[in-house]
């Protein structure tokens, strides 16, 4: 291979993560996904959730300070012990999840959303599993990408407008984008209260989410870069707005790339750890959770599975070969598709055997991150079409048939004699 062909290569590849968004259906699965988990978690555990992360928890706030305080983890729960405080936490995290997975404002709506996440996650860190894990590091990734291309409210509001390409330029006098400011100026100013309170102990170069970075450095960052987006959309030349969707994309990219890795490696670290298992090797490892009742919300089930040796031995060696060949898939694409199918089926049965619905239900969607492009379109234009035909129908029968049945069978059961007497009584009455 000669040098010309090299930078020919390196020209097509940097045009390629640089002129695009790579993978729209992926990131709207993942914003859609772990939104709704979320939203889903924090909707069940309504009834517990003073138990979980408020003021009733185990781990004081106390506690959970001196924890973050040594490990610089990001809450805002410890920024007040007050009661009303929690509650506004609790359904910020709520909101931002539902507005989120609809797709409205995502790029503010995924910062907020993070923010929600991670405080009640680190406010009580030994209530969660594997699954909050995941949660936790995909709202991180999920910041950087440009998950609102497709399935969202944002993207159906860029269809609507006349300049919908991020390269383009408004139309003068429209598209200002009023809600976008307030909604910006207001996060703003709630930002610069924080940073200034010095009971809420963010800095700029300390305790962030890597060393040297601050958590009032990366959510300042990430403020003024929105601002800077709009302004360069609104009033920059074509230079600017070139420049800023090539870094938008690249960001983008570049996020997507670090969630399929961080997928990979969930798996293949969890595969090869558990070859070394001596209950993995010999094929009973899966024998003993299936016993437990914490783990057994069919135990008529999971002990007939359980009694037949040869089942729990498949079982047992097949997740561990799921599990350690997941990563060296990828490179067929068939061979990726079919496992993909094998690890969501996995962990369907996880979910119903042992009981763990959200655990299997964030892996579930890590896993459908792999699928392929033409599948989601199809999946997602019949679920459109569905959903469409629903509404129509609905609309239909809500407008029209409803009242129209209604009037005909009143006036089938009243006679017109009657109908007659009685408005002449009440024009009687009403003189």
């Amino acid at each position: 291979m000669n040098v010309s062909s090299v930078r020919t290569a390196w020209s097509n590849a940097y045009a390629r993560v640089t002129g695009r968004s790579l993978g729209p259906y992926q990131t709207a699965l993942i914003r859609i996904g772990f939104s709704f988990t979320w939203l889903f978690f924090l909707a069940r555990e309504w009834v517990n959730r003073h138990e979980l992360y408020g003021p009733d928890a185990a781990w004081s706030r106390d506690l959970a300070r001196r924890l973050t305080d040594d490990n610089g983890a990001f809450t805002v729960l410890v920024w007040s012990d007050s009661g009303w405080w929690f509650e506004l936490v609790y359904l910020m995290a709520m909101v931002s999840a539902f507005l989120l997975m609809l797709g409205w404002r995502t790029r503010t709506m995924s910062v907020l959303y993070m923010i929600g996440l991670l405080s009640l996650q680190n406010r009580s860190v030994f209530v969660g599993d594997g699954g909050d894990n995941v949660l936790h590091l995909m709202a991180i990734y999920t910041v950087f990408t440009r998950c609102g291309q497709v399935w969202s409210l944002d993207a159906r509001r860029a269809r609507r407008r006349p300049a919908a390409r991020p390269d383009t330029a408004p139309e003068p006098g429209r598209d200002r984008d009023v809600t976008g400011v307030v909604l910006w100026t207001l996060c703003g100013l709630a930002l610069a209260l924080a940073t200034t309170d010095a009971g809420t102990r963010l800095a700029w170069a300390a305790h962030g989410p890597v060393p040297g970075i601050g958590w009032a450095t990366v959510l300042w960052s990430l403020w003024c870069g929105h601002g800077l987006w709009w302004a360069v959309r609104r009033y920059g030349g074509t230079e600017p707005r070139a420049v800023m969707a090539a870094f938008g994309h690249l960001v983008h990219n570049a996020a997507l790339l670090v969630i399929l890795a961080e997928v990979c490696l969930i798996y293949g670290a969890a595969g090869w750890y558990k070859v070394q298992g001596s209950l993995w090797q010999d094929g009973t490892a899966l024998y003993y959770p299936l016993h437990l009742d914490y783990f057994s919300p069919w135990p008529g089930l999971s002990h007939a599975l359980a009694a037949s040796g040869v089942v729990v031995l498949l079982l047992s060696y097949g997740t561990v070969a799921v599990q350690a060949a997941f990563p060296l898939t990828l490179i067929n694409r068939r061979v990726k598709n079919a496992l993909v199918v094998v690890m969501i089926a996995e962990h369907l049965g996880i979910a119903v055997l042992l009981g763990l619905p959200f655990f299997s239900l964030v892996m579930i969607v890590a896993d459908a991150v792999f699928l392929p492009t033409t599948f989601l379109v199809r999946v997602g234009g019949a679920v459109g079409r569905t959903a469409s035909r629903a509404w129509s129908l609905l609309v239909r029968f809500n407008r029209r048939e409803i009242p129209a049945q209604w009037n005909r069978k009143a006036a089938d059961r009243i006679p017109e004699a009657t109908v007659g007497d009685e408005a002449a009584e009440v024009r009687s009455k009403t003189g």
